[in-house]
C-alpha cells in the first residue's frame, strides 16, 4: 500500500468510525503521514448541541472538555485503525479542536519512522 493509499484509507475509516460511534461524522477528513506521525484533520464536526453550549458563558471550556472526554473514550479504536494501516504501534495520541470552526485534529505518534 502506498503512503497516499494509507492516508486515504485512514481518513475514510476515522470518518466512518466517528459517524457510527458518535452519530455525527465530519464532512471532510484528510490524513497526513510524516516521519513517525499520522495527523488526521477533521472538518465540520460540530454537533448541534455544541452550537447551543458555545453561546453560553463558559461554553467553550465545556465543549472542549466534552470533546476531550469523548476522544479518550474512543482512542483505543482510533489507534487500532492507524496501527492496522501503518503496521506500526501508536505510542501516544494528541488532539485539539477549534470551537469557532468545528475543525479538529488528532495526531498519532508511531513507534517507527515511516519515511
Amino acid at each position: 500500500m502506498t503512503r497516499g493509499q494509507m492516508e486515504d484509507t485512514i481518513a475514510k475509516e476515522v470518518t466512518q468510525f466517528y459517524a457510527e460511534a458518535i452519530g455525527v461524522g465530519p464532512r471532510q477528513s484528510k490524513a497526513y503521514i510524516t516521519h513517525d506521525m499520522v495527523l488526521v484533520r477533521l472538518k465540520g464536526n460540530t454537533h448541534p448541541y455544541e452550537h447551543i453550549l458555545l453561546k453560553k458563558q463558559g461554553g467553550i471550556k465545556t465543549v472542549k472538555h466534552m470533546r476531550t472526554t469523548i476522544l479518550e473514550s474512543v482512542v483505543d479504536d482510533l489507534m487500532a485503525i492507524v496501527e492496522k494501516h501503518t503496521n506500526t504501534k501508536v505510542i501516544s495520541v494528541h488532539s485539539d479542536s477549534s470551537t469557532r470552526t468545528g475543525e479538529r485534529f488528532v495526531i498519532f505518534i508511531l513507534d517507527k519512522n515511516l519515511d
